[in-house]
């Protein structure tokens, strides 16, 4: 396991990041120059509809002159452009990730505790334990991400005495790989002004035991009350957000990701990410989503904060959707369903079916104003009785406004059979998660919480695809998975299987889809969805050059071996911001750390 970085909470001083690692600089052009290029020898697939392969690319000026045959793209470059021969690799356009928390995953990455969804409740102790021995006596244990499976015996006092010990008495925030719930411990309650009599936060739980004592586990909006208490601690926000930032980038190059929708971006993160823009420092197309109600993390939220973003738009940074969350997530039962979950733990209704956040006539007022703002929207809906309820909304908003607004459903897992032909009909995306149904262990707790006909009827891209939907996928990172590996989430769609093989059987196997659809819902679906269609996610002229070269024909290839393609070079507006080094593995939170 990896040693924690110097704590980012004391102010930083001198001239390095915060931790005192200096910021990574992007990769400049493999010429050394950034006059015109004409890359050839390779398998080139564009993702456009009409010119699926050429021959070559010209590029010039950060975007494509040309993409064609090689005498075009000569032509187009002029007789000084550096021919660059790929020797074979295949290309591709960069991939579009609609569902990411940049930030966050950097977090992980630059400052807290890799923890993976796998690792048990004593393995977790144990880093907990060592984490802590380079710690100051107060300063916090921040980390994640502990699987659904753990949480769910997280539920007696002896768990929160066992975290109490192996932090040694410092204050401990833990998330989950829904990102929606914490584990706290005695110290870090105490922080947080939380005691025996405190009652549970709006559309939030303190878990308590059968007797009533608290348990550390924080359920929903009582996850916000620990993250202010932690935000509160870090004396430069604004140079923790940009080490953190920046280390999310280079994870997200090492995997061929050049654009991507943060799902969730309070205001210091689009103050950072304008910070970085007007300094050439982003290296990817970056459209914010901004909470309409309030988070898990603190700060201003709705109107207030759609306001201000705008002077943080910038050439790379666009601001143009609201998030809603209409409902919680399975695995705690706080998904809107139409039926009710299984029957039946001590303290759940054989009648649960879940909560619903937004009242339907609120929601359809809120979007409205919001549309009316020029955004778009994003909605958090797990339970098919909240995608419902996103579909009215959206279906009374289009009468009002017109088709200009684009709308997400987050996750699209689970849908009513007969509102499967709604997202078409509406125009309505299905931000889709792959990386959610395997390798991770989130599926085996929502397993045993969700009737068996829903769960074996889960993420229906099939049907989706088929009736004209739009499928954007999205990591969701840093939940799930300790990375944003856009490999894995593509092999799923195709084979609907583990591709690690941990996991038995296929999940709902005739929604599979064909390698070219996946392929096409990781780049070209995911840049429409975001408004990025017409500079991003296709491989055409006057579009940006970003565009992916990788160790392997993804399309030739057993589907079983996707997940093993490498990235060997990601360019962003024309040049090199990821070229891997001989045996490299890409970047994920708890791999070893230079």
């Amino acid at each position: 396991m990896s040693s924690p970085s110097p704590s980012p909470f004391p102010s930083p001083s001198g001239d390095s990041t915060p931790g005192g690692a200096p910021a990574r600089e992007p990769a400049g052009p493999a010429s050394g120059s950034d006059g015109p290029l004409v890359l050839t020898g390779s398998r080139i697939f564009t993702a456009d509809r009409d010119h699926p392969w050429v021959e070559a690319l010209a590029v010039a000026g950060g975007r494509i002159l040309v993409a064609g045959s090689l005498a075009e793209a000569r032509q187009a470059a002029g007789p000084d452009a550096e021919l660059v021969d790929l020797q074979g690799a295949l290309v591709m356009p960069g991939f579009c990730d609609v569902h990411i928390h940049l930030g966050l995953g950097g977090r992980q990455l630059a400052w807290e505790l890799p923890v993976l969804p796998t690792d048990t409740v004593e393995g977790i102790l144990a880093k907990v334990r060592e984490w802590s021995t380079a710690l100051q006596p107060d300063d916090w244990v921040v980390g994640g991400i502990v699987g659904s499976t753990v949480m769910d015996t997280l539920t007696d006092v002896g768990m929160l005495a066992a975290l109490d010990e192996a932090s040694g008495g410092r204050p401990v925030m833990l998330r989950d790989d829904s990102m929606h719930n914490r584990w706290v411990n005695s110290r870090a309650l105490e922080l947080m002004g939380v005691g025996p009599d405190t009652p549970d936060p709006q559309d939030g739980t303190y878990v308590r035991d059968h007797e009533g004592r608290l348990t550390g586990v924080l359920w929903e909006m009582a996850s916000q009350v620990a993250e202010a208490t932690v935000a509160d601690s870090i004396q430069d926000l604004d140079a923790y957000l940009r080490r953190a930032l920046q280390e999310g980038l280079r994870a997200a190059h090492s995997f061929g990701i050049t654009s991507v929708q943060e799902a969730a971006t309070m205001e210091p993160t689009l103050r950072a990410l304008h910070q970085m823009d007007t300094a050439g420092e982003l290296t990817a197309w970056v459209v914010a989503s901004m909470p309409a109600q309030q988070f898990l993390e603190p700060g201003a939220v709705g109107p207030e904060l759609f306001e201000a973003a705008e002077q943080y738009r910038s050439t790379h940074v666009r601001p143009d959707f609201a998030k809603y969350v209409l409902d919680g997530v399975p695995m705690t039962r706080t998904s809107a369903m139409l039926g009710p979950y299984r029957c039946c733990a001590d303290h759940h209704s054989p009648e649960d079916r879940g909560h619903l956040i937004w009242d339907p006539e609120e929601l359809r007022a809120s979007l409205a104003d919001t549309v009316g703002r020029g955004l778009s929207a994003k909605l958090h809906a797990t339970g098919d009785a909240a995608v419902r309820i996103v579909l009215d909304a959206v279906e009374h908003v289009r009468r009002t406004h017109g088709g200009q607004p684009r709308f997400h459903v987050a996750h699209a897992e689970y849908i009513a059979h007969e509102d499967l032909p709604r997202f078409a009909e509406l125009d309505v995306v299905a931000d889709a998660s792959p990386y959610i149904w395997y390798p991770s262990v989130i599926q085996s707790s929502i397993s045993q919480q969700v009737s068996e006909e829903v769960f074996e009827q889960s993420w229906p891209m099939r049907d989706l695809v088929d009736s004209g939907a739009v499928v954007a996928a999205g990591s969701d990172w840093p939940c799930a998975l300790p990375s944003p590996d856009p490999w894995v989430g593509l092999q799923t769609m195709v084979t609907r299987r583990s591709p690690d093989g941990s996991m038995p059987g296929a999940l709902n196997a005739d929604q599979a889809l064909t390698v070219e659809e996946a392929v096409a819902a990781f780049t070209r679906e995911p840049a429409r969805a975001m408004g990025l269609g017409d500079v991003t996610g296709r491989l055409a002229r006057g579009l940006a050059a970003d565009f992916i070269v990788v160790d392997q024909d993804v399309f030739t290839v057993d589907p079983e071996d996707i997940h093993r393609t490498r990235v060997l070079q990601t360019w962003f507006a024309g040049r090199p911001v990821h070229t891997a080094a001989q045996d490299e593995e890409p970047v994920a939170a708890g791999a070893p750390r230079d």
